[in-house]
């Protein structure tokens, strides 16, 4: 019987993405604490260079904390149809060396390389050679994670940051697991980690110690997949192509809002972002859902199903705004707006990219 070759993955991981792209571009800014979003009152960093991190500034950080972190912070607005070219240069790179690639978001994807279309020996000798390539062809830096399965290759590409690489082999996954603490772990929540922490589950050997009962006990069907990990275990393949389950876009207004007709306009902008990503990918779909944060930050949705997908921008502002009117009137103001599609059917194959520049 022929053995089943080990399975090779590299996880890539740009470094600060958002950030160095506009440090690439503007000479000014590099060496200086750069966060690439809007400086406002209700602003939030998407992304922190290396220099702004050091202070404690973080992506999905309020921008009024930001700066009070780092006075000598930069804010630089987010240019999209930049990051969609910069991340389509690396997907073609990638693609050279294997057709089994998953991207998760715009800076990072999954490689499986066992069957290594250029020919070289080793997945380490793979990353270094994409990591060399996306440097050469776009002056951005790389980490990566090499690996046996996807979690463990996840956890690696965080190793070695910013700009390097490490590998988990076989021989020493188990016990490279057990050192770290759980809430590293990806698939590990905030939430999950403290009550970890509550049932004395702090590292990796800690977790290997829980029986698979009381892991199921305490976590439902999770427990399962926290069981495999813990010994360095996790069977799912590297999926090329995979299909987004949805396409939305949300802002934060400068004040909240009690004006029905500029409420009605921000659902209307985001509903507009939508369907230009709809436009650009040819994803069509059938459930419209509006999202309200009230001034309290208690949250409200509202969603509706339709027999066919919808099939036109003025369409789908009609279905957003009918939604957010059946929570009028309005009694307290609104911060937040957002519109989400989802349940696609493909009216075309989409260009397959690591970014989008509406959130999922």
């Amino acid at each position: 019987m022929e053995a089943v070759p080990i399975r090779k993955v590299i996880h890539i991981d740009m470094d600060a993405f958002y950030a160095s792209v506009e440090q690439r571009d503007d000479p000014t800014l590099r060496g200086r604490p750069v966060a690439v979003g809007y400086a406002e009152k209700r602003g939030v960093v998407a992304a922190a260079s290396y220099e702004a991190r050091a202070f404690g500034v973080r992506s999905a950080m309020p921008s009024i904390i930001a700066k009070r972190r780092c006075e000598a912070l930069v804010f630089v607005p987010p240019r999209f149809e930049v990051y969609r070219s910069v991340s389509r240069q690396i997907h073609n790179i990638f693609a050279e060396y294997t057709q089994l690639i998953e991207p998760l978001s715009l800076d990072e994807a999954y490689l499986d390389v066992t069957a290594n279309q250029m020919g070289l020996p080793t997945a380490w000798l793979t990353a270094k050679e994409i990591r060399r390539r996306i440097f050469e062809e776009t002056g951005l830096t790389a980490s990566a994670g090499i690996s046996y399965n996807k979690f463990l290759a996840k956890l690696a590409s965080d190793h070695r940051k910013p700009n390097g690489q490490f590998a988990v082999t076989p021989e020493m996954g188990s016990a490279w697991v057990e050192a770290l603490p759980v809430a590293k772990f990806h698939g590990v929540g905030p939430v999950t980690a403290a009550k970890m922490t509550s049932l004395g589950i702090v590292t990796g050997a800690d977790l290997r110690a829980t029986s698979l009962s009381f892991l199921t006990q305490n976590f439902g069907r999770s427990g399962s997949w926290y069981y495999g990990i813990a010994r360095g275990q996790d069977d799912r393949p590297v999926v090329a192509n995979r299909e987004r389950k949805s396409s939305g876009s949300e802002t934060t207004f400068d004040r909240d809002l009690t004006d029905l007709d500029a409420i009605e306009a921000g659902v209307r902008r985001m509903a507009d972002e939508v369907w230009d990503w709809c436009e650009k990918t040819g994803s069509r779909g059938r459930t419209v859902t509006v999202k309200v944060k009230w001034q309290n930050f208690q949250i409200a949705t509202r969603s509706r199903t339709l027999p066919s997908t919808v099939a036109a921008r003025a369409s789908l502002q009609e279905q957003s705004i009918a939604l957010v009117r059946s929570l009028y009137p309005i009694r307290t103001g609104i911060r937040l707006v957002g519109v989400t599609l989802s349940q696609f059917m493909r009216h075309e194959e989409p260009e397959v990219s690591l970014f989008s520049s509406v959130d999922s």
